[in-house]
Order: C-alpha cells, then sequence, then structure tokens
C-alpha cells in the first residue's frame, strides 16, 4: 500500500507541474516523496514479509505516513489541495488493526495537523503567479468535514473489525461444539 502512495504522489506531482502548470516547491516535493522511498526501503529489509510488528512499530509506520503527508500537503496548499481527504488514510488503518490508544493518539496528531494547514501551507500557485485558494467558509469546512472523517472513519473501522472478531470467536465456539458432538457420536456408534 505505501509503495502505491509513493506512485500516486508522484503521478500527482507530474500532473500538477505539466498538466496544471503549478508553481510548487516541485525539489522539496520530490525529496518527501524520496523520504517515503528510503523509508519503504529500510522498513523492507529491516522487517522481512513473514515478521510481524509490534503495536510500536505499527504505530510508528503509519506515524511516519501521516507526517510524511502532512507535509507534503503543507508543501502544496494545505487544506485547499483536494488530496488532503487522504490525511484520514493511517488513522483509518490504524483503527482496524491497532489498539485504541494507538488509534487514539494518530487521531489527535491527524486533527493537530489538519488545524495547522488551515493556516500554515505554502500557497498553489500557477505559473503565472495566480494563487489558487477555496473561500475561506471552504476551508473551514474541510476543516470540520477532515476533523469529522477522521474520528468517524476511526469509530466505525474500529466496530467493524469489534464485530468481525466477536463472529469468528462465536464460529469458532460453535465449530468446538459440532467437534465434541461428532466425537460423542461416533463414541455412542462405538459402544452399541
Amino acid at each position: 500500500v505505501r509503495w502505491i502512495a509513493i506512485f500516486g504522489q508522484i503521478i500527482a506531482l507530474i500532473v500538477a507541474d505539466r498538466y496544471f502548470r503549478l508553481d510548487l516547491a516541485y525539489v522539496l516535493c520530490y525529496a518527501t516523496v524520496g523520504v517515503s522511498v528510503i523509508a519503504n526501503l529500510i522498513a523492507a529489509f529491516v522487517f522481512p514479509e513473514n515478521k510481524l510488528l509490534s503495536e510500536s512499530e505499527n504505530a510508528g509506520m503509519l506515524l511516519f505516513d501521516l507526517l510524511q503527508l502532512s507535509f507534503l500537503l503543507f508543501l502544496t496548499g494545505g487544506l485547499n489541495n483536494p488530496f488532503s481527504i487522504l490525511i484520514v488514510g493511517p488513522v483509518t488503518v490504524s483503527a482496524a488493526t491497532l489498539t485504541v490508544r494507538s488509534t487514539i493518539t494518530l487521531a489527535t496528531v491527524a486533527i493537530v495537523l489538519v488545524v495547522l494547514m488551515l493556516k500554515f501551507h505554502l500557497p498553489l500557485r500557477t505559473t503565472e503567479g495566480f494563487i489558487l485558494r477555496i473561500p475561506d467558509i471552504f476551508l473551514f469546512g474541510n476543516l470540520a468535514g477532515l476533523t469529522i472523517a477522521i474520528i468517524f472513519s476511526s469509530l466505525y473501522s474500529r466496530r467493524v473489525v469489534s464485530e468481525m472478531s466477536s463472529m469468528a470467536e462465536a464460529l469458532a465456539a460453535t465449530q468446538m461444539a459440532l467437534a465434541r458432538e461428532q466425537k460423542l457420536t461416533d463414541l455412542g456408534g462405538v459402544v452399541a
């Protein structure tokens, strides 16, 4: 998934440069994506495919993804950037795979970063010098929408995983009961 995100970021930067002719800090943008590539390569060598990562290792990787994406959004217009919705991704993954504590931490960091991006970001500028920005009311709407999306997706993902876990436990208990009944039936047949 991280490689897909990296390729998506590179494609978005190429399209912004060649098709939309945006005047962005491309060197910093590509460097930010490059840091993600290096981190991904290091993770591939340090953590073999069959190694189960610990809670803190998973949380650290998701925090890195969140910070990398936030910095890239800072460089490309903050909440004026339509890709700002992607900030919800790492938190949703955390809610589906990590503990409540880790998810709350990541959700809090994500919300703080979104609030900071409201005011602190480099503008989206065309090569002609025009600044592309949406009206303040829509920026605050994006802030509210992203905050709600972070909270809702976390709660929803946590709930779905909890329900799946309960169903898996119930299925295991049912299978054990059926196996016990089968053994009793077999034993009854032998005795008869």
